[in-house]
């Protein structure tokens, strides 16, 4: 199946963003938020989510999808590039917040970007399984073999350029959903 390799990201990206939605209420609480949640979601929305997942899509997907007869500047892929560009610019704000939350201590911007990114993503997954990858399964089944060969090179050079594995990711999620639970006792 075409879409496995991105759905398995789909499932490690939504447990970041439920400890992304819990550090949310934290904050809402006025806890305050260590580095050490911070930073790691910032490295898994920008290189993880991002340069990864975000790539796979762009540089095997999507090129697929546009073979099999959906136009790259209209329709779902169209839609999908916007939302990763919008992704990294929401990605972006938040980093930005985040390190001035770290030194100033005021959560404001940073709730509201971390609001935008978790509801920006939490729909922008939405579409990609209930209506892209449905696409993506119907119209590569005879290529599924060599875009799932492409989605795996993919992810393994672009991990290899950050110098991180998919385990790290994995683990780093697993931290993050354990320490912002920490965190709310």
């Amino acid at each position: 199946m075409s879409t496995a390799s991105l759905r398995r990201d789909h499932e490690l990206i939504e447990k970041v963003i439920k400890a992304m939605d819990a550090t949310i209420q934290l904050l809402n609480e006025n806890k305050k938020i260590s580095e050490s949640i911070l930073l790691p979601v910032i490295d898994f929305s920008k290189n993880f989510t991002d340069v990864c997942h975000h790539s796979k899509e762009e540089n095997s997907l999507f090129p697929a999808l546009e073979q099999a007869g959906l136009p790259k500047n209209m329709g779902p892929i169209a839609m999908m590039l916007i939302d990763h560009e919008r992704s990294r610019e929401i990605a972006a704000n938040m980093e930005a917040s985040a390190k001035e939350y770290l030194s100033s201590g005021d959560s404001t911007k940073l709730i509201s970007d971390m609001k935008q990114y978790v509801e920006h993503i939490t729909e922008h997954l939405w579409k990609e399984n209930n209506r892209l990858f449905m696409m993506a399964e119907a119209r590569l089944q005879y290529v599924a073999q060599k875009v799932d060969g492409e989605l795996n090179e993919i992810e393994a050079e672009k991990l290899k350029d950050l110098g991180k594995t998919r385990q790290h990711y994995e683990e780093l999620a697993e931290n993050l959903t354990r320490d912002v639970a920490e965190q709310g006792n």
